[in-house]
């Protein structure tokens, strides 16, 4: 699997792990690399079977199977403590990985995620499956910023964004492949379970997302025990691209909340 590491690398820098959305890449988080740098020690990777992390999915895959690679990548390049940042379905792999008590994970921050797929989340993703299959990966890709970005974003950065969709399907993943990381984050749904996560948590929802409705973060908050709650108004789905600085900001202020009074939960 594709690893990266930036920022500082002193021994005692303290280290974010990113998990990026359904796109599964490590790019996703370039907005983050030059303020978190200056303080964190920044792991990025594209998860398998996306990006430059090539395999064939198997059957059955599931947010257990990611999360169970993401601890053999950590574990390969002795990665010890760290922060878990996940983006969506990278917040069910670093929920997965709370419930399955990882070796290492000190603190979750979940942004726009989810701990049961509503159902206007899953009519999103009907009508994305339906689009790949009836008019192939240029509509798919076409479309994936209406349900990512608010109508002004796209507006104000429509070159930016045709050049990174020009990227995007340059590397589309085999449709195998994404048709079961979708069924995998529609299936996730540990229940009670959350209940007994004991990390620190910061919870990152905004109220303008089009694709998972910020009350599925209202319910995180509520179910788990150890969480904190910061809703924004304006920033869609994807807010760690549309407001950088902002989520750059809270993401500092909960990492230094958290670095040195927790502990590691293996």
């Amino acid at each position: 699997m594709h690893i990266e590491f930036h920022g500082r690398q002193e021994a005692d820098a303290p280290t974010l792990v990113f998990s990026s959305g359904l796109g599964g890449a490590a790019h996703f988080w370039t907005p983050q690399l030059n303020e978190l740098g200056k303080d964190f020690r920044l792991v990025l990777y594209d998860q398998l079977g996306t990006g430059q992390s090539p395999a064939t999915l198997p059957e059955g895959y599931s947010i257990g199977s990611m999360a169970n690679e993401l601890v053999s990548l950590l574990s390969a390049h002795d990665i010890g403590e760290y922060h878990l940042i996940g983006h969506a379905l990278g917040g069910l792999v670093g929920l997965e990985l709370a419930l399955q008590k990882a070796p290492g994970l000190a603190s979750l921050t979940l942004m726009n995620a989810w701990a049961s797929a509503s159902p206007h989340t899953a009519r999103c993703f009907s009508v994305r499956k339906q689009l790949l299959a009836g008019a192939g990966p240029a509509a798919y890709v076409e479309a994936q910023a209406l349900f990512l970005y608010p109508p002004t974003w796209i507006a104000e950065h429509i070159e930016q964004l045709l050049v990174e969709e020009r990227r995007q399907l340059a590397g589309f993943p085999p449709e195998a492949n994404l048709l079961r990381r979708i069924n995998a984050l529609l299936k996730f749904g540990p229940g009670e379970a959350l209940m007994s996560i004991a990390q620190p948590t910061l919870l990152i929802a905004n109220r303008d997302d089009m694709l998972v409705p910020w009350t599925c973060s209202q319910e995180l908050q509520n179910t788990l025990p150890h969480s904190q709650l910061k809703l924004f108004e304006y920033g869609g789905h994807a807010s760690s691209v549309t407001c950088a600085d902002t989520i750059n900001a809270t993401l500092r202020d909960f990492i230094a909340s958290v670095t040195h009074t927790t502990k590691t939960f293996a």
